[in-house]
């Protein structure tokens, strides 16, 4: 009898990445969205904030008290490499505890029912994954660990320094995934701007562009993450005069003031984070994201205004906001004075409101005009209308286009049509699919 398998994934898209390598070494097993039913249930978990660790606790036990007798319930991923000995100790109802070293040994360690942590962060190089969420595109990890030393960053104590993928394991990827019908790719790691300098190459992401440009089949792609104080102007102009990757700057420059960037130990100012960034905004047709980190220790209110009014008048297509997390083993957390958790909330609540007047402005560009989409399926929040995802846009964390009207019939799903944006409903576009 064949058993079955119930998988979460949390976190970032790296370790959706892990997942899928995990996903694509128990093949054998029947998938399943029922936890009560399967006999292995694997929890992806992430360590990187307080939210994000309580969530991953919450989920290991939630889906204890559904799991049927005799099932095997795996912690693995970044909480579990970060606090190893802690977790073995305090939580008893986990089954089998793995890290971040052994995604392409699950199976085996499954079938021996032994935890395990090998002392390396795992790099996917030749193993098969099971691509999910999408039949058109896929994340492809560059690399693992960072050497930023970033204060408040616990990333390089559990996943160690940089460790780039060779350039010809990236590119074997794309062309396997290519083969299995993939198109459209995202390239990502903690630094991607950092992609082989520890290979003793100053701009690898250049030389990533070169190659996947080479590759037949591969219609867009976009690189996520850039680091500010590795980012060159090389690339930005590389990335405009590709026919491939999409004009897209993904830059989290976490904040903006001087000071605080100093004691954040970002390694850039305030200057060159804005020339970098003016240069991205003058590529024709470019997106660019962003996020920051409200109630850094010390942020008094001279420095959230100084955050908001530059949020405010640059005019960045999308903006993620996060709370500090004040991680134990991260140089920040000795930093004084911090920031009270209502003074916090209140900050959030107020730059919520100018990031959504400056993601409806980006929104309301787009309207009456036309742009490659790629058509996914049915929308999961609005179920009469299809979802369709700009080129130019990152799966997942960007939105969507709901298409209501569209002059081809039955439109392929996975397929990229084009795709008129007729109106903007707040941070929402309608748009119809024309014939040619």
């Amino acid at each position: 009898m064949t058993r079955k398998l119930h998988i979460v994934s949390l976190g970032c898209t790296k370790n959706l990445v892990d997942t899928e390598v995990m996903l694509g070494r128990l093949r054998n097993f029947e998938m399943t969205d029922s936890p009560e039913e399967a006999d292995v249930i694997i929890v992806n978990t992430c360590g990187f904030i307080e939210a994000a660790k309580k969530e991953s606790i919450h989920t290991v036990l939630e889906l204890h008290e559904m799991r049927k007798r005799d099932s095997l319930l795996v912690m693995a991923g970044c909480l579990s490499e970060r606090y190893k000995e802690q977790l073995q100790k305090e939580m008893p109802e986990i089954d089998i505890f793995t890290g971040v070293g052994d995604y392409d040994k699950i199976d085996e360690i499954i079938n021996s029912k032994q935890s395990r942590f090998t002392p390396h962060v795992f790099l996917s190089d030749n193993h098969e994954r099971v691509i999910t969420g999408s039949a058109a595109h896929a994340y492809i990890k560059l690399a693992e660990g960072c050497n930023q030393t970033c204060s408040f960053c616990a990333i390089p104590g559990f996943k160690g320094k940089l460790n780039s993928r060779p350039l010809e394991s990236v590119a074997k990827e794309v062309k396997r995934l290519v083969e299995e019908g993939f198109y459209d790719f995202s390239f990502i790691s903690q630094d991607s701007s950092s992609y082989l300098r520890d290979r003793g190459e100053s701009e690898g992401l250049i030389r990533l562009i070169d190659a996947v440009e080479k590759i037949e089949g591969v219609k867009s792609a976009r690189i996520l993450y850039l680091y500010p104080s590795t980012t060159s102007y090389g690339l930005i102009e590389r990335i405009a005069a590709s026919p491939v990757f999409q004009n897209y700057f993904d830059m989290p420059i976490q904040h903006i003031d001087q000071e605080i960037l100093k004691v954040m130990k970002r390694g850039i100012g305030s200057k060159e984070i804005d020339r970098l960034l003016k240069a991205m905004k003058e590529v024709p047709g470019s997106f660019v994201r962003t996020s920051v980190i409200l109630g850094f220790p010390t942020e008094t209110d001279s420095a959230f205004e100084t955050l908001c009014d530059y949020i405010e008048k640059f005019g960045f297509d999308r903006v993620s906001i996060f709370e500090y997390s004040d991680e134990e083993d991260t140089d920040a957390y000795t930093i004084e004075p911090k920031v009270g958790g209502d003074v916090v909330n209140e900050r959030v609540e107020y730059l919520e409101k100018i990031v959504k007047k400056t993601t409806e402005a980006s929104l309301e560009k787009m309207v009456g005009k036309r742009f490659e989409m790629i058509v996914e399926g049915y929308s999961e929040e609005h179920q009469y209308f299809l979802s369709a995802r700009p080129l130019l846009w990152s799966p997942e964390i960007d939105g969507e286009v709901l298409v209501n009207d569209s002059e081809v019939q039955k439109p392929d799903f996975g397929k990229v049509y084009m795709v008129e944006v007729t109106e903007r409903a707040g941070t929402q576009l309608i748009g119809r699919i024309l014939n040619a």
